[in-house]
């Protein structure tokens, strides 16, 4: 293990102003001085969508917005939660080895919860090591990563709250452990994510894009042409992934395809079999064979649910137990043939872009990322129409655009090969929000900025 793999806390002058007002409102809010501040990224996917948690690699940069905390411990193992950037985010307090993660039916898990999966994930690796009561938390929250935009929001917290769990009770701080823990933790939300959010916040470099694989989890920078510029646009659509089961129906979709293609194969041992990646593995095909073997034995456009109960020769009570999540056991319809060929597509896509990257061909870099909208909003049906617009937009001026993070809303990225092509972007994008009225009164440059990449997660002693 290198230094680079653990995290060192450093004592270091703020110069901030979002850290310096941060420390003022923690110490009017708790009449005492923070003892350390926590730094977690948002990020920016740039290929490689929904393709984590079915075990392929991901190319994800860290970017310029933030989570910050500033954080004091006590005694008296007390959580104590306070947001200083608006006031519709109530305070939360609670006891810190007993709380609930309450998931509401028809919106959104409240702010709080996802810092609470953050402590729960931290908390329970601490436990498992033997060690006494864990410290009571005073946390105060800021952070300028839109929610709901795509651009990892809620990872960010639930990362930051379990970098912080595991600081203030001594813990050393293993980079690959704490995305480990955090893209687990996520999950006491309901969103059944692979892990891609977290990973990039804790193993980020300055610099580079990380290609990130997992079972080992582990990432490789990557580094972009020198003249390529990343523009990320918001769509002014909120999309919360823990809202609705949009996210898992896909997640589900994709465990069916592999399961069904598993058993097709011949495998007893289907049910085990989760992920393309595994299956792929254990048949010893290639990418392109993967997706020939989808076009060849997932013949059905939709399956329904009596179709699935057939092939898998199961009962409905097992279907519904054994291979649906909580929030898609009502779900009658199936599109796992085109979630499987975007799958083994988007996964030959990462690994021509991180060769077109080494290569410096800047041009291939943007047919790959407008093949990568094309699927997304044809085969796996997770685009809106305002992502359509906006990839549109820097297109008419030959910018390449996706969306990025898991869809339905959120932002778009978009590659530039030179300043000249980017300015001319921003001029289009203007023309757009002018004639958007969810844009009246917003400031531009909160709806559209450049990004490089940036450095990941960090904790700062007072």
């Amino acid at each position: 293990m290198t230094d680079d793999d653990i995290f060192v806390p450093v004592r270091e002058a703020i110069v901030s102003e979002e850290v310096v007002n941060l420390k003022s409102f923690f110490v009017n809010e708790f009449n005492r001085e923070p003892q350390f501040y926590v730094r977690v990224p948002g990020r920016v996917n740039i290929i490689g969508e929904h393709i984590d948690y079915c075990g392929y690699p991901v190319l994800p940069m860290a970017i310029q917005k933030n989570i910050i905390l500033a954080v004091a411990s006590t005694d008296d193992g007390i959580l104590q939660l306070k947001n200083a950037q608006n006031s519709i985010y109530r305070p939360f307090k609670c006891s810190i080895d007993s709380f609930k993660i309450e998931l509401p039916e028809g919106r959104g898990p409240e702010w709080y919860n996802y810092f609470l999966c953050g402590v729960r994930g931290a908390l329970e690796e601490i436990t498992a090591t033997g060690d006494s009561k864990p410290k009571g938390l005073m946390v105060a929250v800021s952070g300028n990563i839109p929610p709901a935009s795509g651009l990892s929001s809620s990872s960010a917290l639930v990362s930051a709250a379990c970098l912080a769990t595991m600081h203030a009770n001594g813990q050393e701080l293993q980079k690959q452990l704490l995305a480990t823990i955090s893209a687990s933790s996520e999950r006491y939300i309901g969103t059944q994510g692979g892990g891609m959010d977290q990973a990039i916040a804790f193993l980020a470099r300055q610099g580079c894009a990380q290609f990130i694989e997992w079972n080992p989890l582990r990432a490789s920078p990557v580094t972009l042409p020198p003249q390529a510029l990343f523009l990320i646009a918001n769509s002014l659509t909120e999309a919360n992934k823990a809202a609705t089961s949009d996210f898992n129906q896909r997640v589900v979709e994709c465990r069916l395809g592999c399961r069904l293609l598993a058993k097709i194969s011949g495998r007893a041992d289907w049910r085990d079999i989760q992920q393309f990646a595994h299956l792929q593995e254990i048949l010893g095909y290639s990418l392109d064979e993967m997706e020939t073997l989808a076009q060849e034995c997932l013949t059905r456009d939709i399956y329904t649910r009596a179709d699935l109960l057939t092939e898998f020769q199961v009962d409905a009570d097992d279907f519904e137990d054994s291979l649906l999540t909580p929030n898609t056991r009502s779900s009658q319809l199936f599109r796992v043939r085109q979630r499987a060929l975007h799958v083994f597509q988007e996964a030959n896509r990462v690994t021509k872009f991180r060769q077109a990257a080494q290569n410096g061909d800047i041009e291939q870099l943007g047919e790959l990322m407008r093949a990568s909208h094309e699927s997304l909003r044809h085969l796996y049906e997770c685009s809106h129409q305002n992502l359509n617009d906006l990839v549109g937009t820097v297109g008419r001026v030959g910018a390449s655009g996706r969306l990025t993070g898991a869809g339905w809303g959120g932002c778009i990225v978009a590659l530039c090969d030179s300043i000249d092509q980017c300015d001319s972007a921003i001029q289009e994008l203007r023309k757009y929000f002018a004639q958007r009225p969810e844009a009246e009164g917003r400031n531009f440059d909160d709806l559209v900025f450049i990004t490089n990449p940036q450095r990941g997660a960090e904790v700062f002693l007072n």
